[in-house]
Formats: C-alpha cells, sequence, structure tokens
C-alpha cells in the first residue's frame, strides 16, 4: 500500500540522495504539451537539472524507468531518449504504459551514483 502524503502530487519533479545514490522523478513542466517527445524533452532537461542539484549527471545512472500514458507512442519517447542519453554508459531502462496524472503523458525516474 502506497501512503500519500497531503498536499503531494504524485507526478511531480524531485530529487534526493541517500548515502552515494541519487533518486531523482522528472516530468514535463508547466505548461505541458500533448507530444510525448516534447514532454518527454523537457522531462529529461528537468533530470539533467535534478541530478547536477544532486552533484551528478547522467552518465552515472544506474537505472531508469519510463512510465508513459500511451505505449503505442513509444518511438516518439525513444528518439528523445536516444538524443539525451550518454551512448558510452547507456543505463538499464524499462518502459511502462500506465495511467499518469492529465496532462502529463510521461514520467521518468532514475537511481544514479553520486
Amino acid at each position: 500500500m502506497i501512503t500519500r502524503f497531503p498536499g503531494y502530487t504524485p507526478t511531480r519533479s524531485g530529487a534526493v540522495v541517500h548515502d552515494d545514490l541519487v533518486f531523482t522523478v522528472a516530468v514535463a513542466p508547466d505548461p505541458v504539451s500533448p507530444s510525448m517527445y516534447e514532454q518527454s524533452v523537457k522531462a529529461l532537461a528537468r533530470l539533467d537539472e535534478n541530478l547536477a542539484a544532486c552533484g551528478t549527471d547522467k552518465s552515472k545512472i544506474l537505472s531508469a524507468i519510463v512510465y508513459i500514458a500511451d505505449i503505442k507512442r513509444k518511438a516518439e519517447m525513444n528518439r528523445a531518449w536516444d538524443e539525451w542519453v550518454d551512448m558510452k554508459n547507456p543505463p538499464m531502462r524499462a518502459c511502462l504504459g500506465v495511467e499518469l496524472e492529465p496532462p502529463h503523458i510521461v514520467e521518468i525516474v532514475v537511481t544514479a551514483a553520486k
């Protein structure tokens, strides 16, 4: 069972550091475009910001889980991911189709080394 904290919206960006690991989640900032590609690009840019604020970067990502609202549009998200990811050190990644809080259609959760 998941306990929600009052005032917290589940699909928002944030990051925490625990020992030598960084945990972060990112969605596209408002206003939100209906384009899967554009939302993915903006969410990935927000990941860069979150990681930098925690003293790390995308080359140290250990794993990523990408949640998308329409799995049929996965190719759009993949294009944004391929443009963004550090190809010298691509992390393990899973992409899952789920219902997200509208108007967001992509949410990315990352674990990285500090």
